[in-house]
């Protein structure tokens, strides 16, 4: 976080074409200290930030702007993905969320979905939002609504998830796809 700080006290020190000693002396601190904090070598007070961002003229929470912009982020190496219990796994469909997303008006929720071998059908998934499903492997017969799509290798299905979805019939193979469900956050 101090990086990210430091970052941005020093691009809009820039931008207001200011030098290192020019914002020190104005916020009545060292040029040492000044470089210190843009260097992320330092955790600055919270009247040091204040006072910088008065001389800046920027809101405070600005100088935090490009730390939050990069908080959101979410790595999940392969085969790590959190497994959830939801509704299909009883009937054979292993979910395992790939990311996620804290802030935001929206929700995001990427899953990698398994459909072993033995997975029974289950078309009666309902939730706001929209859907998209890219197929890994296997095929599948998706009802969505009065629908019914036959989804192989490579096949993409995007949906209003309001109406009644899922796999209708599978093969004796296992079968996965990429699922991506996107919603309201207040909704969710």
């Amino acid at each position: 976080m101090e990086k990210a700080l430091g970052n941005q006290i020093r691009t809009i020190r820039r931008q207001h074409d200011l030098s290192v000693a020019d914002l020190a002396s104005a916020a009545g601190i060292s040029n040492g200290m000044l470089s210190k904090i843009e260097n992320g070598g330092i955790s600055p007070s919270l009247s040091t930030l204040q006072s910088i961002s008065g001389v800046l003229q920027v809101p405070l929470s600005s100088l935090f702007a490009s730390f939050e912009e990069r908080q959101d982020c979410s790595y999940v190496p392969a085969g790590q993905g959190l497994t959830i219990d939801r509704r299909g796994t009883k009937v054979g469909h292993v979910y395992q969320l790939l990311g996620h997303v804290l802030r935001g008006d929206v929700a995001v929720e990427p899953y990698l979905i398994t459909l072993r071998e033995n997975a029974a059908a289950h078309t009666s998934f309902r939730h706001s939002g929209v859907e998209f499903i890219y197929m890994l492997k296997g095929q599948v017969h998706y009802r969505h609504g009065t629908e019914v799509y036959h989804l192989t290798s490579g096949d993409a299905l995007l949906f209003d998830s309001s109406a009644p979805h899922g796999p209708e019939s599978l093969t004796d193979e296992e079968t996965s796809y990429l699922s991506v469900i996107i919603y309201p956050r207040s909704e969710g």
